[in-house]
This record gives C-alpha cells, structure tokens and sequence, in this order.
C-alpha cells in the first residue's frame, strides 16, 4: 500500500500538475488512512497492508474515525477524495479489481461563511505594518497585494518579479491545475510594492545574492535573501492582527475573502468574481453571495410597506 501511495502522489504532481500544497495535503490524508488500515481495522504493520486489503466497510469506518476525531465534513471530504483517487489510480495500473471508495458518500458539508473583514477592520489590518525598514516594506506589500488581489497565499509566494507590471497594475499567477490568469491590483498595493523594491536588492544582496537582476527572482523574500514560505506569511499577517487589534481567526485566506466580499458589496459581477479568483465553479464563488444579505434586509425594511416598523 505505501509503494501505491508514492506512486500515486507522484502522478498527481508529476502528470496532473497539483500544487505541492495539494500533494502534501493528500500524502498526510493517505498515511493517516493507511495508519488506520493497519493500527485499527487490520491488526497488520502497516508495511504488510496491501491494496486489496481495503474495502467498503474499511472506507467508511475509516470516515467514521475521523469524525470521531473532530475533523469537519471538508477535512472528512478531502480525505475520502484522497482514498477515491488513489483507488482509481490502483484500479487503472491493474493492482485492484474494484474501487473500494466508490460507493461511499461524500460528508455533507455545513454551510459555514467565509470570514471576511469589515473596511474598518481591513484599513487597520493594512496599516499595522508601521515603518519598520526593509522588512516593514515588505509585509506592508504582502498584506495590500493579498487584499488588492484576491490571490491564494500560495500564488504570492510563488511570485517572481517577471510576473509583475507595475506600470499596468496587472501581475500574472498560476493557480491551482496550473491555470495562468492576469490579476489587476490598485494604487495602494502599488506603492507598497516600489516601496518594497527599493528594499528588496539590498535583502537579497546581504544574503549573497546581489549583482544578478531580478528579473525571474521572488518577489517576497524573507531575512536570509531565499523565497518566503506559506508559513511565513501567515506569521506576518498573525503580527499584523496583534498590533490592529483585529479580532482573532484571520489568516492568509481571510484577506482572499475580503477581496471577493467587497467587490460583490460593491456591485461587481459574479462572473467577474469567479475569473478575478480563479475559481473553476461558479458554485465556488457563489459561497460569497452571502455578504449582502445585511445590505438587502436593510433594503427590504426600508423599501416594504410591510415590513416598516410602526
């Protein structure tokens, strides 16, 4: 079963193209069900667990644990679609007559909102940085591009300074599947940005690494001069809450959500939404028509003859 695993995860980076964020949420997905094959369901080292060993009843009992464990109906669900997959793959190379997942069902997932800041909140969010030199520049550009931008941490990450014109206020990101888009970002996020360049070959240079040009070079780096990681950026967005007195909860994503909730409050097409984050669903972008339900009921009071107060 491990050597299947690796198989699998190395077709699903190698000939699907999944982020190497994907890849390794599947690996930790996999060896936790393979974990449970062996620990709880088999009796068996895991090294003695073979494909054919899993079936229906394992699948679900595997789903079941994981509730036990507190996991949400998405976590839940992305396992079962890690299982599904490698099933498919197994069944596809020969090592299996029957797919064992495809009979389970999905975990109904609950309807929770997306956590999105409110102006007041995402204008002191954007402030807290301060001037704090080199480094103050740079989280300063990461909170207004993350914002003006609407873009997955993992694509500002992967940001190469060849990426960006910041004449036209446009950047180019490759998303999840490997899909290209053009994003526009505003002034702010701009200024932010020259802002951070004019700091950025003297980080790079102190590591070493100055003299070369930037161009095709990471846009975000951290102290050392290398590319910034994802946990990274969730650090400096964890300082800039604790100085803006931000309630807790918010992380690299929230500001993803603000982006969409306040061009959707602003009038912004659904369509256009969906393209601006990349989405492939429309039904994944529609999770954010939620924003302007205050808006409407503040409408229908208003405007209803029956529904004004007396």
């Amino acid at each position: 079963m491990r050597d299947l695993i690796d198989r699998y995860l190395d077709h699903v980076a190698g000939e699907r193209g999944l982020s190497a964020h994907t890849v390794r949420a599947y690996r930790g997905d996999l060896e936790r069900f393979l974990a449970f094959l062996a620990r709880d369901f088999l009796g068996k080292e895991p090294r003695a667990v073979a494909p054919a060993d899993a079936d229906a009843l394992a699948v679900r009992s595997f789903l079941a644990a994981l509730h036990r464990d507190g996991l949400s109906a998405r976590s839940r669900g992305r396992a079962l679609s890690a299982v599904r997959g490698l099933f498919r793959f197994a069944r596809r190379e020969g090592v299996v007559e029957a797919d064992p997942a495809a009979g389970v069902p999905a975990p109904r997932a609950g309807r929770d909102l997306p956590r999105h800041l409110r102006p007041g909140e995402i204008e002191a969010l954007l402030e807290a940085p301060g001037s704090e030199g080199a480094l103050g520049a740079r989280d300063r550009a990461i909170l207004e591009l993350l914002y003006a931008a609407g873009l997955r941490v993992s694509e500002l990450v992967g940001l190469d300074w060849r990426d960006l014109d910041l004449s036209a206020r446009v950047l180019r990101v490759l998303g999840k599947g490997g899909k290209e888009r053009m994003a526009p970002f505003g002034r702010a996020a701009e200024r932010a940005l020259r802002e951070w360049l004019g700091e950025w070959e003297g980080v790079r240079a102190a590591a070493g690494d100055g003299g070369g040009g930037r161009d095709g070079e990471p846009v975000f780096l951290n102290h050392r001069g290398g590319r910034l990681t994802d946990r990274s950026v969730r650090r400096v967005i964890d300082r800039a809450v604790e100085r803006a007195a931000v309630a807790a909860g918010v992380h690299p994503h929230t500001l993803r959500h603000t982006f969409a909730t306040h061009l959707l409050e602003g009038g912004a097409d659904l369509r256009a939404i969906q393209e601006l984050l990349g989405h492939a669903s429309l039904a994944t972008t529609q999770r954010y028509t939620h924003v302007d339900i205050d808006r409407l009921l503040g409408v229908y009071r208003d405007a209803h003859p029956r529904a004004r107060r007396r």
